[in-house]
């Protein structure tokens, strides 16, 4: 979504706040800033980040920069009321936070993780309680809706707490979610964001926040390290997702602005692949050993080698972390393996295993699946993301010719976009070898057609510089002053139209695709497709399917698709509609025409008029799957 518009139906930006509150809702942290607004001027902020209490043992609370975004589901036995207790009073069914995290390593069939990647899962009705995926009957589960609103409220009550003289309510509030998120996604995080009490919400996508960091972070000096024609690349490798975007520099009446270019799929791909893979490698070091795990032991280790992982990341002077993984016998202590994970055995499968030297015509590599399969999430099936950035640019080849103001600045003949700097986000960068890694790929493909070498953007503060880029927007936006990043809608929406022919036997009637959200369409604005009428179904329920494309960008409104090519359009998740009759017959076909409204957060409306009448049927995304909870 752009960065333009506030989100209308939470209320929006205030000038009565005193402070611009920014969280980074994240699949494995949470992170709240703030800017006080009072003390701030332009670009040169009063800003600070807020330290979290959370239960870091039972009965023991800290407060800490970073909220890691696990729920731990406790036996009714487990914990007194006073283990659970927090400043604003007892945790009621759950525990959540770094103590949710290590406890959840020795017993993770009560540990919910990842909810964030599984609120944007399709395939699964994200308001059903499926989290623990793998939990025994006795374990009452939660849903990601619900997960996400707990990390949510807890940081409301957090600032709360700490800020007695400045509610929360009365704060204007901007929540991060990845550039990729269909409009569905984007939907139900604002729903958590309501459940969770906020009422002044924006929503604003990761990789733009990051930029605004490092924006911020330079105090004005990042006019001197762009200029007119640049191509910012944002890698941004979280805990669960890798989200890649481009952003271009541009300069209008002799100031510079900056534009978003493009978007990337939602690839999950991230750290926890990476965790998981630590522990397979250690699975195998102790089945060396004569010691064997079974799956419940693999996957509490793999919560061990994320701590392990961090760790070594963090700190240099560490060769190795002790990881034990527990027993599933009465002798819990004595039945406890050791092991350890050495830095030589992270950077090698990091560097190697996951940011692999490929060629810029690699493709994400595909396997026959099989027939059968445990539900859980779409995981990349390739797990470099050096190919997957590999096809990302090269899908965006033209995407500079179709910008004013960056006309030429491409070379001709060349097979990818050619980014000319590169900022980085995401815990997993922390590595160096890893950033050093990606800065030599992308460098190797554009020496290898002449092009000069892509710079960093250095000074980013990776675990915080979505939190404090979602805060420094929100002053920005209040205020007035500052850049703005400008981008619209981050995809091209479309609806799938039946064709009217008469019945052929083996073959289904074509879908036409009609374009209804052009590319870039910004926020708040809506347009009529008066011109055609189609026939909707009225009194039943019906099923309308719909795609999206990130490289269709001279489709306007009303353009009617009868073939495309594969990777033209995907499809996305379908709209389900059940329009009342009013007094018409159920199944009747009514002519309608469409209108099309792109709201502030980032989610696409449509409304069906009938011809000659004066009613609107809203037609909404049903967030609401099919699909057996997993």
């Amino acid at each position: 979504m752009t960065t333009e518009t506030i989100a209308a139906s939470a209320g929006g930006a205030s000038a009565s706040a005193r402070f611009s509150l920014g969280i980074d809702l994240g699949t494995t942290h949470c992170a709240l800033s703030w800017v006080d607004k009072a003390a701030s001027d332009g670009e040169r902020v009063a800003q600070g980040v807020l330290a979290i209490p959370q239960l870091t043992a039972p009965a023991s609370v800290e407060a800490r920069a970073l909220l890691p975004s696990f729920l731990y589901l406790p036996h009714e036995s487990e914990f007194s009321p006073a283990d659970l207790a927090l400043p604003w009073g007892a945790s009621q069914d759950g525990v959540v936070g770094e103590c949710a995290r290590t406890r959840g390593a020795a017993t993770p069939i009560r540990l919910v993780s990842s909810a964030k990647s599984w609120l944007c899962h399709p395939g699964v009705d994200r308001r059903a309680p499926l989290l623990p995926a793998d939990a025994p009957p006795e374990v009452q589960r939660v849903s990601p809706l619900a997960a996400s609103t707990r990390y949510l409220q807890h940081l409301r009550r957090a600032w709360t707490e700490a800020h007695p003289d400045a509610p929360f309510d009365a704060q204007d509030v901007t929540v991060t979610i990845p550039a990729s998120f269909d409009p569905a996604a984007r939907e139900l995080t604002a729903e958590a964001c309501k459940a969770a009490g906020f009422q002044r919400l924006t929503l604003l996508e990761e990789p733009q926040a990051a930029l605004y960091s490092w924006i911020q972070a330079s105090a004005g000096a990042w006019r001197k390290q762009v200029a007119h024609g640049d191509v910012i690349l944002v890698v941004d490798v979280g805990g669960g997702t890798t989200d890649l975007s481009l952003i271009a520099v541009l300069e209008r009446g002799g100031n510079l602005e900056l534009q978003r270019v493009a978007v990337g799929e939602h690839i999950l791909l991230g750290g926890d692949n990476m965790d998981l893979a630590l522990a397979y490698g250690v699975a195998r070091k102790l089945a060396q050993e004569g010691r064997q795990l079974d799956a419940w032991q693999t996957r509490a280790l793999a919560h061990g080698c994320r701590a392990a992982k961090e760790q070594l990341l963090q700190d240099e002077s560490l060769q190795s972390v002790p990881v034990v993984v527990p027993s599933r016998g009465s002798k819990l202590v004595g039945g406890s393996l050791r092991t350890e994970v050495t830095r030589a055995e992270v950077l090698q499968l990091l560097v190697e295993g996951f940011f692999p030297r490929v060629s810029v015509a690699d493709r994400p590599q595909t396997r026959a699946r099989a027939a059968l399969t445990q539900l859980g999430l779409p995981y990349a099936q390739d797990a470099a993301v050096t190919r997957h950035l590999a096809a990302f640019l090269s899908r965006q080849t033209g995407a500079t010719g179709q910008i004013e103001g960056l006309q030429g600045t491409q070379a001709q003949g060349a097979s990818f976009l050619h980014p000319t700097a590169i900022l980085f986000n995401g815990g997993v960068l922390k590595a160096p070898q890893i950033e050093q890694r990606i800065l030599e790929v992308v460098n190797g493909w554009l020496a290898a057609e002449g092009a000069p070498p892509a710079r960093l953007l250095a000074g980013a503060n990776l675990d915080l510089a979505v939190a404090r880029g979602a805060a420094y927007y929100g002053h920005v936006a209040a205020s007035g002053r500052g850049v703005r990043i400008r981008g619209g809608t981050a995809q091209s929406y479309y609806v799938g139209v039946e064709s009217n022919m008469p019945a052929v036997p083996g073959m289904e009637p074509p879908i036409s695709a009609l374009c209804l959200a052009p590319f870039g369409m910004e926020e708040g604005s809506e347009v009529a497709l008066d011109a055609q009428e189609f026939g909707l179904v009225v009194g039943e329920p019906v099923r309308l399917r719909f795609f999206g494309s990130s490289v269709r960008r001279n489709d306007t409104v009303g353009t009617l698709l009868d073939f495309w090519g594969p990777e033209e359009l995907v499809e996305l998740q379908e709209i389900e509609a059940h329009l009342p009759a009013e007094g018409r017959t159920p199944g009747e076909v009514v002519p309608v025409t469409l209108h099309a409204r792109v709201t502030g957060i980032g989610t696409l409306e449509l409304d069906a008029v009938p011809v000659g009448g004066s009613e609107r049927w809203k037609v909404e995304f049903d967030v609401r799957a099919d699909t057996p909870a997993a």
